[in-house]
């Protein structure tokens, strides 16, 4: 059919706008390889958008994307959903000073040993010195959303870089480097003795920013363990040995029959007991058990604490402040001996000596 019988527009009528024009300019501009990667990116975008790659594959967003700077090597990394640390392919191959050659394409067609694995390690003589852990590793890869440009990475597990490393260490210690492959082996030495500064999943952590959330998943997954949902029937929890001891160092009169205690009881239990169990631990109770209107408690904190964890933990504590507490002669004394022991364990700087019950 000619193309003046369609409805549409001929393409040579098209109108040449501005922008049109503009557009044309910058890509004659570019060379072959920044079109190449400009190409790349915009496909990946609309790849993303989909929440599939064009392999059929899941795609990952994060919020916690960084790059690991080991001595001259900066690689790319992530933390995906389920605190899957992973570190971009395309970034380790460029660490290696390794590309996509002739010789990795045919093997992969031909289906050959290694060709599904990364290109670095894709090499026959390499695959003697991959052990069945590394390898099962590096079958699953991670395709994300790297977070700045929108693109889409292939990871792997940050964990399985020193492995990495070790296979062209390995190979080298055994005389059977290929040709062209001794300068990857010096990128391994180099980036091992890097990762012996510090762990791996705390490099990624601190580069993506995902540490600080670490922390706050942690610090609620403990809280979880030692403070419950519902409050506990009463039961003693503090010995009169307990209260005695505290008395004798502050100078106070212990009267055995009375259960009447100096308001700054209170205050001390919650110093000394309570903000020593664990990071959070004090806050979290006084959220739980706030002060009513009265300015009392309705509650005692301990009742609380989970009878599996936080009691054990409140009794270990009282045993150990008990024993300091005998074994000092006054009150700054072991109030220093229970700070080297047992240190605050505050989360803000600030301490707020309001009513608590012990």
């Amino acid at each position: 059919m000619d193309v003046n019988d369609s409805n549409e527009m001929p393409l040579t009528a098209t109108p040449s706008t501005g922008r049109v024009r503009s557009g044309k300019a910058r890509m004659e501009n570019l060379t072959p390889e920044e079109r190449k990667e400009l190409g790349r990116k915009a496909a990946a975008a609309r790849w993303a958008n989909t929440g599939i790659d064009r392999a059929g594959a899941q795609v990952h967003t994060t919020n916690h994307g960084g790059a690991l700077n080991l001595g001259p090597t900066v690689i790319a990394c992530a933390v995906l959903p389920g605190e899957i640390r992973v570190i971009s392919e395309r970034a380790l191959v460029k660490a290696f000073g390794g590309k996509r050659g002739g010789a990795h394409w045919r093997r992969k067609t031909a289906g050959l040993d290694g060709a599904n694995l990364p290109i670095v390690l894709s090499a026959g003589n390499l695959q003697q010195f991959i052990d069945d852990e590394l390898r099962e590793g590096l079958q699953e890869r991670y395709v994300y959303q790297v977070k700045k440009s929108g693109a889409l990475a292939n990871g792997i597990r940050a964990e399985l870089l020193p492995k990495i490393c070790d296979v062209y260490l390995k190979a080298r210690d055994a005389g059977m480097l290929a040709r062209g492959q001794h300068d990857m082996a010096i990128a391994a030495d180099i980036l091992v003795r890097s990762l012996a500064q510090v762990g791996i999943i705390a490099l990624v952590d601190e580069a993506t920013g995902f540490q600080s959330e670490r922390d706050r998943n942690s610090l609620q997954a403990f809280l979880a363990k030692l403070i419950g949902k519902e409050l506990a029937k009463w039961e003693r929890r503090f010995p009169q040995d307990y209260y005695r001891a505290i008395f004798r160092l502050k100078g106070w009169d212990f009267d055995e029959t009375s259960t009447k205690r100096p308001m700054q009881m209170a205050k001390i239990t919650a110093d000394i007991i309570y903000d020593r169990l664990g990071p959070g631990v004090l806050d979290e109770l006084r959220a739980k058990n706030p002060v009513d209107q009265s300015g009392r408690r309705k509650a005692k904190h301990h009742q609380w604490l989970t009878p599996d964890v936080g009691h054990p933990v409140l009794s270990r504590h009282i045993d150990r402040t008990m024993f300091l507490a005998d074994a000092s002669k006054t009150w700054p004394e072991f109030y220093d001996g229970l700070g080297r022991v047992a240190p605050s364990l505050k989360l803000s700087g600030s301490f707020d000596f309001g009513p608590d019950k012990e």
